[in-house]
């Protein structure tokens, strides 16, 4: 193998190189996310030695936040660089009310909406942002969906950089005030993300900005790791039977798998098997329906759903997400605004936990494979809830509000037979 010169900023990183997901070649670390050879994607290779200096006392003695893992990280290891919110560590709840409903043995739900900005993104955009910091960038931007843009502008604003964020204009209003508040740059596009997306990759070829999910993405995608590795120690150190995740580019799906596999070659978890299961929005299901029909390839939807943080139509991740749930043995399914909205409303009215769309995507999968006899009710489960309720909103709003509304007396509320 080829020694290749880690940069002077990553020389306490354990990453070593970017490696070609596809052919394998690598290159030196840098602001790159296209392999030269064979235009696949690229992602961190890293020193094996390094790794294995991790221990769990090692990570038990860390904050209270992802970077208890930075020894598993490629970028944050130097407090100089590293920009944080605190995000991770976030409850892992015990859902016997939900399982009972569902007729299952043992669930727990992961909730990261508990995270600074009430979503999983958070995570990435923390070691994004800490890497766009080690490479000098000043400005940093993204294309999103929303959850990202939030994220990315709360993070730059706390760290003193320029952030210029790139989201569809037919938002949910929640997640626009949410970015706007910062007062960073946001910029509403006439498109779906897949345009926001293309129109971002364009602008990184001629600014010297960071995109978090374009030329600095190798990086990002690792935070999702953190996911994964905070389950199993959350667990007692040991790795769940069954998984259930939400997709929108598939990133998150394929990363909690691959923590899942780190933990278990670095020895810090016994070997298990575990099973991972992909969930979508059928007005956005491109990964879900490969899976469906046995295909490879994931072929482009235009997205026509109320879950829009999962609104992704041509997922850079899917072909990896299908490699996932197959080689474990999981599944995928897809399910309608209605079922999203049931979904929503049912962990809610069990558990006290108010999720967005993609949350309710998740339950109502999860419910759906059930059904179907696709995931084991008996096994012990992680259904991951990646973001707050609070900012969809209007996919609710319709549905539910006030039993009844009175006078302000007692026999007004007599008759409302409610006592």
């Amino acid at each position: 193998m080829t020694t290749i010169e880690v940069p002077a900023a990553f020389a306490t990183s354990p990453a070593r190189a970017l490696m070609c997901r596809e052919c394998g070649h690598e290159v030196a670390l840098a602001p790159v996310h296209v392999c030269e050879m064979c235009f696949a994607p690229l992602e961190i290779g890293y020193d094996e030695d390094k790794l294995r200096l991790v221990t769990r006392a090692s990570i038990e003695a860390g904050p209270q936040n992802i970077w208890r893992y930075a020894g598993l990280l490629p970028a944050g290891q130097d407090e100089a660089t590293r920009v944080s919110l605190g995000a991770g560590m976030t409850p892992l709840r015990e859902a016997k009310n939900l399982a009972a409903a569902l007729g299952m043995k043992k669930l727990w739900v992961k909730d990261d909406s508990a995270n600074p900005t009430h979503s999983f993104k958070d995570r990435v955009v923390s070691v994004a942002l800490s890497a766009a910091r080690s490479f000098g960038y000043t400005t940093v931007s993204c294309a999103s969906t929303g959850n990202l843009a939030n994220s990315v502008a709360a993070h730059a604003t706390q760290a003193g950089l320029r952030a210029v964020v790139f989201i569809p204009n037919d938002l949910e209003q929640g997640k626009v005030v949410q970015t706007a508040v910062y007062d960073q740059t946001l910029v509403a596009v006439e498109g779906t993300y897949d345009d926001v997306n293309r129109l971002c990759s364009e602008i990184a070829e001629n600014e010297d900005w960071a995109f978090v999910n374009v030329n600095v993405r190798p990086y990002y995608a690792e935070g999702s790791k953190t996911l994964g590795y905070e389950v199993a120690e959350q667990l007692g150190w040991r790795i769940p039977p069954q998984v259930v995740i939400p997709m929108a580019s598939g990133s998150l799906l394929t990363k909690v798998d691959k923590a899942f596999g780190e933990l278990v070659k670095l020895g810090l978890v016994d070997a298990s098997d575990w099973k991972v299961y992909g969930a979508q929005a059928t007005g956005c299901s491109p990964i879900a329906t490969a899976y469906e029909n046995g295909w490879d390839a994931v072929k482009p939807v235009k997205p026509s759903t109320i879950a829009r943080s999962l609104a992704i139509g041509n997922p850079a991740d899917g072909p990896y997400a299908l490699d996932a749930v197959r080689r474990t043995g999981g599944a995928m399914g897809h399910v309608s605004d209605e079922q999203i909205v049931a979904g929503i409303r049912l962990l809610a009215s069990t558990e006290g936990l108010f999720a967005e769309t993609a949350g309710g995507v998740t339950v109502a999968t999860l419910q759906q494979l059930l059904e179907r006899g696709q995931i084991d009710p008996d096994a012990e489960t992680v259904l991951y809830n990646t973001g707050d309720g609070l900012k969809t909103l209007d996919a609710v709003a319709g549905q539910v509000g006030p039993t009844a509304t009175i006078a302000p007396s007692y026999g007004a509320f007599a008759k409302t037979g409610l006592a």
